[in-house]
């Protein structure tokens, strides 16, 4: 099989910001207690953080992590994260059931943010709360007035603001999981009040609305033309979520669900592209996918869990190569859609649908989705070229026609590279690829790394890596194969 990608240098879709590359930490199952915080543990520093696994977010190299939820969030109480530990209060979770010892909250949360290189993505609560408590933790957060809640942070040990930035207003409002569910016309109207007077305590954060919680909900469309409707001049991200599963064993449809993800981007961009018409703005609105990943393998598990523990191994899906190959088409159609998408987060960062895993008192690992989010962090940025693709295709059994080649292609100014990131999708055939890079003086291939396993449901585990990442020898004839069902990174080199 054979195919080609053609990039031209004037022919670009856009800037990568580098919150594409973000991630999310909920108060849910063991990601924060027996994840990022674990004090027992042999690796425990000072403050109680897993040395072992800040390693493994270190070289993931994400620059933004959402926190604390998530449908956590739509009943949580953020003063009950701070100050001293002894007087914290233990709450039902109701969004899972589980007992929240509040160990851990914003206090604690932003200095590990900081240990491990990132910035914090705050979420408030438009659940059971309102427009008054989230202009509170703003206030707390960053504020250098001399005020009741920027003296609150200061009598907690904290003199400097946390200068949070980003803030998302509320979560997955019109699903009817969520603690206190909205119509899109009681949300719109809460988001915006929520959204006046955060800026007008801090008027340099940015802020995300929600959008409909997911591209197959019945609301999605009108939900999303509805909350704008009142948001659009207050708000500066819409938020889109998504997971895709392989409950039905079908490979070829699974490994083709990036373009239903594309086709959710273009979508939404175009519902806000509709009220900005309407509204007659300047403004153009940008997207935040801030939930994406694939999410199936621990739901019947899940169904045992006992009720009121603490930290129990919630949503702790083992990932295999096949779950691999699909996060890398998925984060190649946010590369490609970088033009309107600016942050994203990959859900969830440890153990809880995660790319690191730990086990309590023990090892850590990289998950098999650990290697293609790695790669596209450390060498995805500069900007998207608009790639021509010419590959074979295949019809999936949901009736889509999937090319074979899934690609990005992203030109490095500063670096003088260019990197091209490819996928294929055959489960049979190796790839002969033909790469023109032009408007370029002087392009060399310089590196190939590959991952690839013959047995697609290889997993990793604490014991043994089966799915690692490999250096390809480039040939004297400059032929490059993509074997069969492979996720592969070429990096050019652009001539002085």
């Amino acid at each position: 099989m054979k195919a080609r990608i053609t990039a031209h240098k004037s022919f670009v879709i856009g800037d990568i910001d580098r919150r594409l590359y973000g991630s999310f930490i909920e108060h849910i199952g063991r990601a924060v207690y027996g994840g990022i915080y674990e004090p027992s543990h042999e690796t425990a520093d000072d403050q109680g953080f897993r040395a072992d696994v800040l390693e493994l977010v270190k070289k993931l190299n994400v620059p933004i992590v959402r926190y604390p939820g998530g449908n956590f969030v739509s009943g949580y109480n953020w003063e009950d994260g701070t100050g001293d530990k002894a007087r914290r209060p233990r709450r039902m979770d109701l969004a899972w059931m589980a007992t929240e010892t509040n160990e851990v909250g914003i206090d604690e949360f932003q200095e590990w943010a900081r240990r491990a290189n990132t910035e914090v993505m705050m979420a408030v609560n438009l659940g059971t709360r309102g427009a008054d408590d989230a202009r509170n933790c703003v206030e707390y957060c960053n504020a250098t007035s001399d005020t009741y809640y920027a003296n609150m942070r200061r009598a907690n040990g904290f003199e400097k603001p946390f200068g949070i930035k980003v803030w998302c207003l509320g979560n997955e409002m019109d699903g009817p999981w969520q603690i206190c569910q909205k119509t899109a016309e009681e949300y719109g109207r809460l988001a915006a009040e929520a959204a006046k007077v955060m800026k007008w305590a801090d008027p340099d954060i940015e802020l995300v609305a929600c959008g409909s919680a997911h591209r197959n909900m019945k609301t999605f469309g009108q939900w999303e033309l509805t909350v704008l409707d009142h948001t659009y001049e207050h708000v500066d991200y819409l938020s889109l979520h998504q997971y895709y599963d392989n409950r039905d064993d079908d490979t070829p449809k699974f490994l083709g669900r990036a373009e239903e993800m594309d086709e959710f981007i273009k979508s939404t961009a175009a519902l806000c592209d509709a009220i900005k018409a309407k509204k007659k703005s300047q403004k153009t609105l940008s997207l935040s996918f801030d939930e994406w990943n694939v999410w199936y393998h621990s739901q019947e598990q899940d169904k045992s869990l006992e009720k009121w523990t603490v930290a129990p191994p919630r949503n702790e899906d083992i990932y295999n190569f096949e779950d691999a190959l699909l996060v890398g088409t998925m984060l190649m159609t946010l590369q490609n859609n970088c033009d309107r998408v600016k942050m994203a987060c990959l859900a969830q960062l440890v153990n809880v649908l995660a790319p690191i895993m730990t086990e309590n008192g023990g090892k850590v690992w990289a998950q098999t989705i650990f290697y293609p989010f790695m790669y596209g962090s450390a060498f995805g940025s500069g900007t998207t070229l608009r790639a021509i693709v010419e590959s074979e295709k295949y019809v999936s059994s949901a009736k889509r026609e999937i090319p074979y080649l899934a690609t990005s292609v992203i030109y490095n100014k500063e670096a003088r590279e260019i990197v091209v990131y490819a996928v294929n999708r055959s489960l049979d055939e190796a790839m002969e690829l033909d790469v023109a890079l032009e408007g370029f003086e002087g392009c060399r291939l310089i590196e190939h790394i590959e991952l690839y396993a013959d047995d697609l449901k290889a997993i990793n585990d604490k014991d043994t890596a089966r799915v690692t990442p490999c250096h390809v020898d480039l040939r004297d004839d400059g032929q490059i194969i993509l074997k069969k069902h492979s996720w592969n990174m070429l990096r050019y080199k652009i001539g002085e």
